[in-house]
Order: C-alpha cells, then structure tokens, then sequence
C-alpha cells in the first residue's frame, strides 16, 4: 500500500499527465485584462524579467519553470495568472480531491466536533434532563466527546495543510498569493473564533472567492463575516441609550401623541448595551481609508453606529451573518460628509461600505499596499499613483490594479530585484517549490512557519504581519532561517528529500566549483554575490558558525552545500 507522501507524488504525476495532455481549458468568462505597461521601455532583459515576475508572482519558481515562462511568453502567461478561472489547476485539485473537509458546509463541521459546553447542552437535551440537574462527561459520553474532539482536531490540520499545499503545488500562483496578501489585510486571529472551523469558512467562502474580483464586494463579504465580526466584536455592537432603535424608530413615528413619543425615548433610555467601536475604527484606519485617509473620530463613532445590528445567529454553532433590528441604531448620522437618514436597517451599513470603498483615500491606501507588497518597501510614488487611478476608473476591480502594477517600468526595474524579504510562510514555501518537495496535508510543513515566527492567522492584532525587510531580518531570524536551510538539507523536513531533487543526480560527484553555480542556477536563478559563493565555496556560513550550528573547516557536501544555499541571502529576497 502507498503511504501519504507516496499518494501526493503520484497525484502530481497524474495531474502533471493530464495537463500534458492537452485537456480542454473551461471557456473563458473572465475578459483578459490590459497590462498598461507591455509596450513601455524596462530596464530588465527579458530573461532578467521572467526571473522577476517568477520571484514576485508565485511563492518562488520551480525548477525549469523560467524556460516554460520564456517559452511561453511572459504576457501570455501573466495574463493566466490573472484570469485563474479561465483555466484548471489540475495539480493542486488532484492533490486536495480527497480532503473532505475543504468543501464541507460549517455547520456539519462544528456538529460533528462541537465545542464542550455545547455538546453538553445538546447530551442533556438528549436524555431529558432539566438545566439545573447534574451531568458531567463519563463513561460513552466522554469518549465520544473526545473522539469528535480528535476528529475536529484532524480536520483543523487538514485546512491549515491545505493553505500551504495550494501555494507549494498549485499553478494559480498569483490567485494564491492574493488570498495571503487580503488575509493578511484583513488579519483576524485564530485564537478568537467562534468556532474551530470558522477560517476555514473565511479562506474558503469570503476571501478565495473575491481575491481578484471588485474590492467593495471583497470588502463587503468580510463585513458579514463570522470572522471579523467576532474578531473584532461588532456582533455584540448595539444603539446605545441616547439613540433608538429600528423598531422605536419606526414606533416614533407611529406616535400619535407627545406622552407617547416621550415614552418611546425613555423607554430607549433605559436600555442597556453600547455601541463598541472596534470594527467601525479598523475597517478606516486598517482596511479602507489608512491612518491618514481624512476620517475624524466623529466618523468612527457613526460608521459604528451604521453597523450596529450586524451580528451573528449561533456563532459558536456554525451560524452566520443576521441583522438584528432590536440592536440598531437608527438615528440620523454623518459619515465622511455622507448623511445616512433615520429610520433605516441594514442599509446604513451597506452605504457606509459604499462610500468608504469608493473614497480617494482608499484607492490610494490599497495601491500603496499593494505597489508595496509587489515591487519594493519603498512603493514608488509614480507607480501608486498610477495604480490609485486605476483603482477608481474600474472602481476598484482588483484584478486590472494588479494588471497594471504588474506590467509597469518600476516592476523590472534593476533596484526591485530582490527588493522584498520573503516572509516566513513565503520561504517555507518557496523552498518546497524550489526543492520539489511536496508538504503533507495535514498541518506539520505548515507548523514550519511558525517555528520560524509566522503561525498561520496567528497575528494577535487587527494589523497583520509586516510587509517588510526591517521587521523580518533581525540576527535571531537570520539565524533561524540558516537552520531551516540546514534541516532540509539533512532531510529532517517533511516531504523534502534532497535525493529526488532533479540536479542531485548529475550534481552528485562533480567538483565543487560546479556544484556551486549549479546550485546558484537552480536556487538563485543564476544570480549570486561573491560573498555568498564564498560561503558555499567555503562549506561554512560565518553567522551559523559564530553560534555553533553547523560545523566548520571541511570540504561541503552537496547536502550542505545545498542546506548553505537555502540560507543565503539571495534565497531570503523574492
């Protein structure tokens, strides 16, 4: 019998097949976007530019990919990564075809693995017991409960798995990594979820499915999220005292009488709850407008109150999105110079996203961002500007910002190559890719990650992780990063194995000089400082030696030679 890893290869061998195969793509339903800037003078060769766009735009080439790219043509095959759904991702579905819990409904997951106190709730039910009479967890009951407790468990592994599987062995690269970048944009934490199954329910069904679509619909699903509405307690937002609600609202105007409309008020007076600002604040500062978008705390405070109501029905149960009119505010407000009249519900909200996803302000935080994370820290101005332009003539159609971003001079400039630090989810899965490795679906290769201080959704605070060199690259990261290199290299990392890498074969007794611009060929895509081939000349790293973690003073192995590799800085930089 074949065991995991041995299943996965042969998924990608038949995956790999049928692609070969030339299977029939899906008719087009996606209008090819314009890249503004194929025609425009670029600094890059056009070898130099396929190596670019394969370090920015997927998580790290392949080997051979830069040749099938080349062969390809390099707009043609930009414009696939734009369009995925225009063509079938053979290798990452064959791979996950039998993870169930990637297309089961929230409900049925958190049924089959519900939390203690519900399970509890549920048993007593059951055997027809009052509230109030004893029960605790033995005998049968305290198996089942941890045998859908472990099943829970297996299936939370699987979706986290998952994530990396689709960046390391999927071709939608480009689709993949905006699914990380909006995920990171709009970070919520895994540690303060209704539910166990509740991101997977955010990858999969909010985020997946808007990553290159119109941003007010991305931003919309996100605001009906269970994720970000628990993350960020809005479910438990409320008109506070001084304000009526929806149905005294509507009672108001019903009154025939002051004694009534006075009773109405005071009535509201008396109620208790209050209005939490939270989500109201970072979907401005953090999400839409930026620190700096023109947005003044009065503003905060009636974005806030727009969206009281939008809770959550069961959240811990698997329930989703409910608007609860008992709990909205709905006076008059003021948002950005917008007013929202009285007596409406859930469309205050709706207008609110409305007007903030279409503000100058956030075509222009969303292009920084995005010129950031795809060019350089530093994001031109020029570029942003351009992209902030696009932002709002398509009003906000991702897909052409991106399309513009990246076919412009600045993306093949000499000073954006290896211009970006990979983050730790980006190394680890480029060295999968780059070693053609493949990582188990359950959740150890995703572990890797976080032993090196990224854990999937694992930022506490609304602002994700950074998206530069200066917070990513301190001497204990460094460090960290050369002995993740060094673990590869001794095969001490699940589903890598240096052996089946294509140029270990031909690699294995040739002199050393050779191996190096080998390994510099295949890692580096040929670009390699003299400090670097010293080092791998050498057979020692003098950062990782200082500290004791590799030995010094002899003639490198191809193993280590390979392990020095992965560590360099030049495998660091995307």
């Amino acid at each position: 019998m074949m065991n995991g890893f041995s299943r996965i290869v042969v998924a990608l061998a038949v995956a790999s097949m049928l692609g070969a195969c030339g299977h029939s793509s899906p008719p087009l339903v996606v209008p090819e976007p314009v890249l503004a800037g194929r025609d425009e003078p670029r600094e890059l060769g056009v070898d130099q530019q396929v190596k670019q766009a394969l370090d920015r735009l997927t998580f790290g080439p392949r080997p051979g990919e830069a040749a099938a790219v080349l062969h390809e043509g390099l707009d043609h095959w930009l414009v696939r990564q734009l369009t995925p759904e225009n063509w079938p991702d053979h290798t990452a579905d064959s791979v996950l075809a039998n993870v169930s819990v990637l297309t089961m409904p929230l409900r049925a997951l958190v049924d089959s693995s519900p939390q203690q106190d519900i399970f509890i709730r549920r048993r007593r039910k059951e055997l027809g017991l009052a509230d109030t009479a004893r029960y605790s967890l033995t005998g049968d009951d305290s198996i089942r409960y941890r045998n859908m407790t472990d099943l829970g468990n297996r299936r939370v592994a699987q979706y986290n798995g998952a994530k990396l599987t689709r960046a390391v062995v999927g071709d939608h690269q480009l689709e993949e990594l905006m699914v990380d970048f909006w995920e990171n944009h709009f970070s919520v934490w895994r540690n303060k979820m209704p539910t166990q199954f509740t991101l997977l329910e955010y990858d999969r069904d909010v985020i997946r499915p808007h990553a290159l679509g119109k941003f007010r619909e991305l931003l919309g699903a996100v605001a009906h999220s269970s994720a970000m509405l628990w993350y960020l307690d809005n479910y438990q937002s409320t008109a506070d005292s001084s304000h009526l609600t929806l149905p005294a609202s509507v009672n108001l105007g019903k009154a025939k009488t002051a004694a009534d409309s006075q009773r109405i008020r005071t009535n509201a007076s008396r109620r208790r709850g209050g209005l939490n600002e939270n989500y109201g604040r970072e979907l401005m500062e953090l999400h839409t407008l930026g620190v700096d978008g023109g947005y003044t705390q009065g503003d905060v405070i009636n974005v806030a109150r727009a969206l009281t109501g939008w809770g959550l029905q069961t959240p811990r149960e698997g329930g989703g999105f409910i608007f609860n009119a008992n709990a909205h505010d709905a006076d008059t407000k003021l948002v950005l110079g917008h007013a929202l009249p009285a007596g409406r519900g859930v469309e205050d909200g709706d207008e609110v996203l409305d007007i903030i996803a279409r503000h100058p302000s956030t075509a222009r935080f969303i292009a920084r961002k995005l010129v950031r994370h795809f060019v350089s820290d530093s994001a031109p101005p020029a570029l942003v500007q351009r992209a902030a332009n696009e932002f709002t003539r398509t009003d906000g159609d991702i897909r052409q910002v991106l399309a513009l971003i990246v076919s412009s001079p600045e993306f093949y400039r000499k000073s954006s190559v290896r211009a970006k630090v990979k983050t730790p989810y980006e190394l680890v899965a480029s060295a999968y890719r780059a070693m053609q490795g493949v990582p188990d679906t359950a959740a150890r290769s995703v572990q890797l990650a976080a032993t090196l201080g990224q854990q999937i959704y694992g930022h506490q605070t609304p602002d994700g992780w950074p998206d530069d060199a200066e917070s990513w690259m301190n001497t204990g990261a460094v460090l960290s990063r050369i002995n993740f290199g060094s673990n590869i290299a001794a095969g001490r990392i699940p589903g890598i194995t240096v052996a089946r890498w294509t140029p270990t074969l031909a690699l294995k007794d040739a002199p050393l000089e050779q191996q190096v611009d080998a390994i510099a060929d295949a890692l580096f895509q040929g670009q390699m400082s003299a400090d670097t081939r010293s080092v791998l000349m050498s057979g020692s790293n003098p950062l990782a030696a200082r500290a004791g973690a590799m030995p010094t003073g002899k003639a490198p192995t191809l193993n280590e030679l390979i392990g020095l590799a992965l560590g360099a800085p030049e495998f660091q930089r995307r």
